[in-house]
């Protein structure tokens, strides 16, 4: 298997084995993985250098994974992060994506699907690096700035997550089409497997809690019931 060189992933995780075993498959991706076993010094070396994937476990010594994961999208919207934990609830599950992960798996995870997300996480920031959009997207009265990353609702400002945001986005330019939760895994996640369209429902739940007057009756994003999600027609 060719090995992509150029991609750096910082592993935060205080287990040796479980590092260990990551840093061994993840050697058929790239040979560049820096493997930090505390929060703080994991923070450190996520905000100073630059990375292609974090992958950030839960629960470490000196700083917790959820708030080095708050704390690194302060200032960068783009690099994903992969959270890692042996907690299963979907409590927990929320929290990570609610503070900016981009995924989400538990222990004890398949080293095939804990490869597969890595991938596709990366395949997700190369295609996003690659479009050189410029221009703002306006519907009804929501603004986006695709440059700035930047949302408004009736001159409102929204504190979007990254995968919110690019939820937001997809929907408000293809107003009307109606987008299976498969559809919007593939295309905002990247990847598609069956059993994760949880992640498409807590997304679009808080994305409406945001954006929406009434949230239990949205007027922008809407359901359509037993095929998935679409925004409506504004003018």
């Amino acid at each position: 298997m060719e090995k992509i060189m150029t991609k750096r992933i910082l592993i935060v995780e205080d287990d040796h084995d479980i590092a260990g075993l990551m840093q061994l498959h993840l050697a058929d991706i790239t040979t560049d993985i820096v493997h930090i076993d505390e929060g703080e010094a994991g923070l450190k070396q996520a905000q100073e250098n630059h990375w292609d994937v974090i992958i950030l476990d839960v629960r470490l010594p000196g700083m917790d994974g959820l708030n080095i994961c708050k704390r690194i999208r302060e200032n960068n919207h783009r690099v994903p992060i992969l959270m890692v934990t042996a907690k299963t609830t979907e409590l927990d599950r929320v929290l990570g994506l609610e503070i900016g992960a981009d995924d989400y798996i538990s222990k004890p995870f398949s080293v095939v699907e804990f490869i597969a997300r890595v991938r596709a996480a990366m395949r997700r920031a190369s295609a996003m690096s690659e479009k050189t959009e410029t221009e703002n997207v306006s519907l009804g009265d929501i603004n986006i700035s695709i440059q700035q990353r930047e949302a408004t609702v009736a001159e409102k400002n929204l504190d979007l997550t990254p995968k919110e945001f690019d939820l937001l986005l997809h929907f408000a330019k293809n107003p009307g089409k109606v987008f299976r939760r498969a559809e919007l895994l593939d295309t905002i996640w990247g990847y598609g497997h069956e059993g994760y369209e949880h992640t498409v429902n807590s997304h679009i739940n808080r994305l409406r809690a945001k954006l929406e007057k009434d949230p239990v009756n949205p007027d922008y994003i809407t359901t359509v019931w037993g095929v998935g999600y679409k925004m409506a027609y504004l003018r």
